[in-house]
């Protein structure tokens, strides 16, 4: 029954996904009236919702009968991870994707009102996409499909639609380990499909635009929608390094895999398109680059999906394998042909725009950040996709590794850094030498100081001397420009600061993140270029000196929880013969699989991270993968202030939007 339910919802969001792409369309090209809307708008939303719940009410009432379930679920899985399956495998993170669809299908439907074109028009496109993943999920990629036939007690065939006769096995093997494993498994896919779907709303709405053949108010339109999706997409990506660092044992957070590059290309691209808005409704430029971001950022959710979903990842040849990487693939085609043919058909109407009065100005520099993010997408794609290309074509299985990501990647990453310094001393039209000198001088003085004394230190990187001065020149050049701003008010330190913030937090928030990338970077250079590793043996009582620290093997252990089996080593952490932790990490063995997962136990402190990752244990001794990583906590501070900074120009906005721009804005 609850199968029978949920393919019905489908079906129901489905029928809402193509009237609303057929009746909104027609409105469009005739009187915009929203009437037309409402009733496939909510069947979108409704279908979604009732489609999600029935999978995961068949997941909490163990429904072995529908083939997701039996795959993907067994009875000892707890409470937290059962709701996570419903997001673990293919059919189940498509028919989220959909659920989050509809629920920006039904935000951007209360924004529209009658004789809103553009809306309308938005509307439209955000149905034929619902077509495209709703009409997925009714055929190939069925989370209600039924098992029908059992072979060894293990569902074995199933029908894509539930009306057949039905057999369940008495259970099934759980979700992947690793993705029960943690808890950062029930919430970095979510936090980051609402980012990867978000950015189909400001691309329905540039699409609109386009076939509407005016430049209308569609940036403005968007701005809170591109800007909340583009924060859940940054989250995501945090919490999902922060899985990967806390979980998976090899000691790293990022490294450069196609499937984290899936999430990596839409935030450039889209990080790239929130920067060249600002110039377009500042000083009306860059309208068609404008509309090219948006509609790559979208194709790049698409592509995506497509890396992460098709098995196409795993090897070029499983593709072929697979129904969804087809199709995933067919779909990416048709967006990029019908909106690349429709800019070039229609993006003279729309195009008209001031010219670039001066490079040395902030519209340069906004111009630069582009140029330099568009090139860093272009690095990643092709490290991505030309060794699956190559294979393709050649049989020959190359890899891309870190050394082509890093070496290319930090290059930019300096230049990038520098923009985000120059960017807000520096004003719109053109930029005098006199006056720019006179915003940096105090700002380049402390970021030189800071290396001149992290060179005293005993710090010799060029890497970790040069990111460090451009991180404390970012955060100087904010902090200088924000007190220049309080004193204007003249309404005493503080109280200046709040006016400035509060009348302008949307660029006060852009400079929040900006701090924070600059946290970010700083952490990435410094844990990279001074961590230290090391592969050792302890035997029970042993102690082994280790970038400065002690670590003593007391004895080992063995645990049974409700679903898994935990051995591990209880370790402890001295410094200077005093102890300052005790660690444990282990080896998760779940029933069902084989493969145990390494599980780090890791100790933060104000210096950095030590980070143990248990590799063997039997009787007499263990192993240990050691790292040292200084100063690794400001990766995830970095991330956290970026996304604060989002969050605080989101939900200040409204608040100030009917005061008048600051000096802050446009000095």
């Amino acid at each position: 029954m609850i199968a029978i339910i949920g393919y019905v919802a489908i079906l129901v969001a489905l029928g809402g996904s193509a009237a609303l792409a057929i009746r909104a369309g027609a409105s469009f090209l005739k009187g915009s009236a929203l009437a037309p809307a409402r009733i496939p708008t909510r069947a979108v939303l409704g279908g979604a919702a009732i489609a999600f719940a029935a999978l995961v009410l068949g997941l909490l009432t163990d429904d072995f009968s529908i083939g997701y379930i039996a795959d993907n679920h067994s009875t000892a899985t707890p409470f937290v991870f059962t709701i996570a399956t419903a997001w673990a495998a293919l059919e189940g993170s498509i028919l989220l994707w959909g659920l989050v669809l509809a629920g920006f299908v039904y935000g951007v439907y209360r924004t529209v009102a009658d004789g809103d074109r553009l809306g309308v028009g938005a509307l439209s496109v955000l149905g034929v996409i619902g077509v495209f993943f709703f009409g997925v999920m009714a055929t190939i990629a069925n989370p209600f499909a039924v098992c029908t036939e059992l072979i060894g007690g293990v569902c074995a065939e199933t029908s894509w639609h539930p009306f057949v006769t039905t057999v369940a096995p008495l259970d099934g093997p759980g979700p992947n380990p690793l993705l029960q494993n943690h808890i950062l498994m029930a919430v970095h896919p979510p936090v980051l499909y609402v980012g990867y779907v978000g950015f189909a709303v400001p691309f329905a709405f540039a699409i609109s635009t386009l076939a509407g053949g005016s430049a209308t108010d569609w940036l403005e339109r968007t701005r809170r929608w591109t800007l909340f999706a583009w924060v859940f997409l940054t989250a995501g990506i945090s919490l999902g390094a922060l899985w990967s660092y806390a979980v998976l044992g090899w000691g790293g957070y990022w490294a450069w895999d196609p499937v984290e590059n899936a999430s990596f290309l839409p935030w450039l691209a889209g990080t790239a398109f929130i920067h060249s808005a600002v110039v377009e409704r500042r000083r009306g430029m860059l309208r068609s680059w404008n509309i090219l971001l948006v509609i790559a950022t979208f194709a790049l959710t698409i592509l995506g999906t497509f890396l992460t979903r098709s098995g196409v990842v795993a090897s070029v040849h499983s593709f072929t394998q697979s129904a969804i990487g087809p199709a995933l693939l067919g779909f990416l085609l048709f967006v990029l042909v019908v909106s690349l043919g429709l800019f070039a058909s229609r993006a003279h109407l729309i195009a008209q725009s001031p010219r670039l009065e001066s490079l040395a100005s902030r519209e340069g520099v906004f111009l630069a950040n582009n140029l330099l993010l568009t090139l860093f997408t272009v690095v990643v794609l092709v490290g991505t996709l030309g060794p699956l290309f190559l294979e393709a074509f050649t049989d020959r299985v190359v890899t891309v590794g870190r050394p082509f990501f890093d070496q290319l990647a930090a290059p930019i990453s300096y230049l990038l850094l520098l923009a985000i310094g120059l960017g807000p001393i520096t004003p719109y039209r053109t930029a005098r030498p006199e006056v720019v000198w006179e915003r940096i001088r105090t700002p380049l003085r402390v970021a030189l100081a800071a290396g001149a004394a992290a060179v005293l230190l005993g710090r010799r990187e060029a890497t970790v001397l040069v990111v460090l001065m451009l991180a404390v020149f970012i955060t100087a050049v904010i902090g200088r420009h924000l007190i220049v701003q309080a004193r204007k008010t003249g309404e005493g330190f503080l109280g200046g600061v709040r006016r400035v913030v509060g009348r302008e937090p949307a660029y006060w928030g852009g400079q929040i993140a900006h701090i924070g990338v600059a946290v970010l970077a700083l952490g990435i250079t410094v844990s990279a270029a001074l961590a230290v590793q090391d592969s050792i043996t302890l035997r029970p009582g042993e102690t082994e000196e280790f970038a400065g620290f002690e670590l003593t093997y007391v004895a080992p252990f063995q645990r049974q929880t409700a679903n898994r089996t935990e051995l591990g080593a209880t370790v402890q952490l001295s410094r200077d013969g005093r102890v300052i932790d005790t660690l444990e990490p282990r080896l998760n063995t779940y029933p069902n699989q084989v493969q145990p997962i390494a599980t780090p136990a890791i100790h933060t402190d104000l210096s950095g991270d030590v980070y143990l990752s248990l590799t063997r244990i039997n009787e007499t001794a263990i192993g240990l993968d050691l790292w040292r990583y200084p100063l690794e906590y400001l990766i995830w501070l970095g991330g956290f202030i970026i996304v604060a900074g989002g969050v605080w120009s989101l939900t200040m906005r409204k608040r100030a939007r009917s005061r008048p721009l600051t000096e802050a804005a446009a000095p």
